[in-house]
């Protein structure tokens, strides 16, 4: 939602910066007309243009980092859910409860992805009870011989990698890009495209022309906001590598 208003209120903003100048410049006196004064809006219009490239593109930078290294912990973690049924299923039947209880903690991340803000509301962490049941299961189960001893030492272990790395990755969902940084870059926008309109013919085509360099602006910010956010949106990280790993389970 929060990229939703922000892009909404970016296309208002450089929008009507474009046009406020367009329509301004006509009824401005004339001292305010001169070429100096446009030599003067160039020069700064020009020197937000360069600050407002670098921080674009440093926000870009930023998102793309975010998503593929959230991309690459969500196959590591898929990977730790297979080798971890296969330490399930070698110790033998009494890690049955525990593999079933798996299965339906993969099936629910799948239909019900827990935010970091849930435990801010009044959400239900389904998934995670489906994860703590693993550990109840695990903790039920008791060795027969030195050798289910040391493998269920080793499925425990497991267990709490497992445990840290999904905490992780809810920690992960929500965005790095700061709101006061956004609004900032929003600014200086709106500066060029004030300077965009001034001294530009009021005519269809110029306004056109300014309609969508804004609409495509504020679609930029969006999809860069949207990309810092990888488990929402139109751009998500592929949840394929559970669907895998909820695949192998069943093999």
């Amino acid at each position: 939602m929060r990229e939703y208003i922000i892009s909404g209120l970016s296309f208002v903003f450089l929008a009507g910066a474009g046009i406020s100048a367009l329509l301004f410049f006509p009824r401005s006196a004339l001292h305010q007309q001169s070429g100096e004064t446009a030599a003067a809006i160039r020069h700064i219009a020009g020197f937000f243009v360069v600050v407002s490239s670098l921080v674009f593109g440093l926000l870009i930078n930023s998102a793309k980092t975010t998503f593929e290294t959230i991309d690459g912990n969500m196959h590591s973690f898929a990977t730790e859910l297979i080798l971890f049924d296969k330490m399930l299923r070698s110790y033998g039947n009494e890690t049955d409860s525990a593999r079933h209880a798996l299965m339906g903690y993969v099936r629910e991340a799948l239909n019900n992805p827990t935010r970091a803000n849930d435990a801010l509301t009044s959400s239900e962490d389904r998934s995670g009870k489906w994860l703590d049941d693993v550990g109840d299961a695990l903790a039920g189960v008791s060795p027969q011989n030195s050798l289910h001893q040391l493998l269920l030492t080793d499925i425990r272990q497991q267990y709490r990698r497992i445990v840290q790395q999904r905490w992780s990755l809810v920690e992960q969902s929500e965005g790095n890009i700061p709101t006061p940084l956004i609004g900032m870059l929003i600014a200086w926008l709106t500066l060029i495209f004030m300077s965009m309109g001034y001294r530009a013919p009021a005519n269809g085509i110029v306004v056109a022309s300014l309609m969508t360099a804004a609409a495509l602006a504020a679609a930029s910010i969006y999809l860069v906001l949207d990309m810092d956010i990888p488990f929402a949106g139109p751009i998500q990280v592929s949840d394929a590598p559970l669907r895998r790993a909820l695949a192998a389970f069943n093999l």
